[in-house]
């Protein structure tokens, strides 16, 4: 390991002084010896890398992404030309090429501060044997070695021998305590950061190889940290579980605010956006504005939580623009039409009739009854000429000759002229 951090000695320099200014600090406060001012010096360490990586960060979030989208493009390619491995290769890098991705560039982030990591560990090994390194002078390297961390000094190890860690005047129960706990929280951070990733921003309408590596890797990675924090200095130690929380914290950040298109993050994602959309009825800021401009641009390649937002949407009268914003559909003036007071053109509602009781209804039977022998009688008396008219002109059609007791209409006989018999039938 040495010789590794060896490698990255031309920046030993930079870490050790960006320490010593913000041991200045810490120490005017907790004091130049203690563990506090020498252990918030590695965390704001960590902090400073991580906000200069940030832009890293972000592209490995956007190669990341396009390498699950490209995921049944390779399937694709490797089922094609499963016997032959160059013509496999050759179709990956060409499509690599085409859509603009670039497999190495999720892993920037981890490259990047590698050379951190191994210079600050060539800075602790050096307060542990008593070297100048950097900016570090004797006084510095002094103080740095009196400093505990709950009993465990900085340059203190798992394996260290009871002799050495006599040395660095601490006892080796309490080293072991110590680094045991901050081993355990490094590989559960690690394993958490991993598994949220796998269960919440992944798409899960597209089956890889990619998501079975990223399950074994939830797995492997744990495991890695255990075995070689063993091996770790406590200031590293603190300096990798400061890392590994910063990166838990800040995925989480990232799947709740901008998840995986097809991922169950972007369900939940989509579900609070729905709530703040209908509530204030518009896009509250250029964010929102940017992720319902993407889904309605999609068209008919939206994914089925998309398209339950925009049916969401539409079912609460809103329509989505294609510049992001949400206004009043036609469904919602359609409703607001129906709905108001002075409806020109709209049809009646129906209304049912009320209930009457045992009473009414035999009262109003009765009322229908006289009314009805009234309206017989009018009735009668008003048609009784046309009744005699009738009847007479029946009796003259009944007298013709040749007429019988029917008519032709009644009798069942065709209208019209008859067709004559045929002449065989005769």
């Amino acid at each position: 390991m040495d010789t590794i951090a060896s490698l990255f000695s031309f920046i030993t320099t930079p870490v050790s002084w960006v320490i010593v200014q913000f041991h200045m600090v810490y120490g005017a406060i907790f004091g130049a010896d203690t563990g506090w001012a020498w252990g918030l010096s590695i965390v704001s360490l960590v902090i400073l890398i991580r906000i200069c990586l940030i832009p890293l960060f972000v592209k490995q979030i956007k190669a990341t992404r396009a390498m699950q989208t490209l995921q049944p493009e390779m399937k694709k390619i490797q089922e094609r030309y499963k016997n032959d491995k160059q013509r496999q290769s050759e179709e990956m890098m060409k499509l690599y090429k085409e859509s603009g991705t670039n497999p190495l560039s999720s892993c920037l982030p981890i490259l990047a501060q590698s050379p951190f990591f191994f210079a600050l560990y060539h800075v602790l090994n050096a307060i542990a044997t008593s070297k100048t390194i950097g900016v570090l002078n004797e006084p510095l390297l002094a103080s740095a070695r009196k400093a505990h961390i709950f009993g465990a000094p900085l340059a203190a190890k798992f394996t260290d021998s009871a002799d050495k860690v006599a040395s660095l005047g601490a006892s080796l129960t309490d080293v072991r305590v110590v680094t045991a706990i901050m081993i355990v929280l490094m590989s559960a951070s690690q394993f958490y950061t991993q598994r949220q990733l796998m269960t919440k921003n992944v798409d899960t309408t597209v089956k890889t190889p990619f998501m079975q590596q990223q399950k074994m890797l939830m797995y492997v990675f744990p495991v890695m940290f255990a075995v070689f924090g063993i091996n770790f200095p406590v200031g590293v130690l603190v300096y990798w579980l400061t890392t590994n929380v910063w990166t838990m914290g800040q995925q989480m950040y990232v799947i709740h605010n901008n998840p995986t298109p097809g991922s169950k993050a972007q369900a939940a994602y989509l579900e609070r956006l729905h709530k703040h959309v209908t509530h204030h009825g518009k896009t509250r800021n250029r964010r929102e504005k940017a992720i319902v401009k993407a889904i309605v641009t999609k068209g008919r390649d939206r994914n089925e939580f998309e398209r339950k937002f925009i049916n969401g949407l539409t079912k609460a009268g809103l329509a989505a623009q294609t510049d992001g914003t949400v206004v009043k559909g036609e469904a919602a003036a359609v409703a607001t039409v129906e709905d108001g007071p002075a409806t020109a053109g709209a049809a009646p509602k129906r209304q049912q009739p009320k209930r009457q009781s045992k009473s009414q209804r035999q009262s109003g039977g009765a009322k229908s009854a006289g009314g009805s022998e009234t309206d017989s009688s009018s009735l009668s008396e008003s048609d009784e000429p046309q009744d005699a008219k009738s009847a007479d002109a029946a009796k003259k059609a009944t007298s013709q000759p040749g007429s019988g007791s029917r008519s032709k209409a009644q009798s069942g006989q065709r209208k019209g002229p008859q067709r004559p018999k045929s002449p065989s039938k005769k």
